[in-house]
């Protein structure tokens, strides 16, 4: 059977998919988005830019993390990026290295 697809985020481009399994005889659905532009935006500000977002110098901007990313971090740590206070654990991932490319600078948070 060919994956049917359910749904199509317009913001993040992720794409849900449902596929039935015969042999198993299990659904299966699947979400794949491709975060690379994200990653790709990030890179680019960490190199071009002093990561400050107001003329004032009040806010800077350390990180994107992708709709995708959060979801998986949530799924796989149980960490709430929209919770504040999961924010201590959501600093612990942004500052691992396995995530630095979701980072625009390279101080510590």
């Amino acid at each position: 059977m060919k994956p049917i697809i359910l749904d199509v985020d317009p913001y993040s481009g992720a794409v849900e998919t449902f596929d039935y399994d015969e042999n198993d005889d299990m659904a299966i659905v699947k979400r794949s988005c491709d975060v690379q532009p994200v990653i790709d935006t990030n890179k680019s500000q960490h190199l071009h830019s002093d990561g400050w977002v107001t003329r004032d110098k009040t806010m800077r901007l350390e990180a994107r993390i992708p709709v995708d990313v959060a979801l998986l971090w949530l799924q796989r740590y149980g960490v709430d990026v929209y919770r504040r206070e999961h924010w201590p654990a959501v600093r612990r991932l942004l500052n691992d290295p396995d995530w630095r490319y979701l980072r625009t600078s390279t101080r510590r948070l």
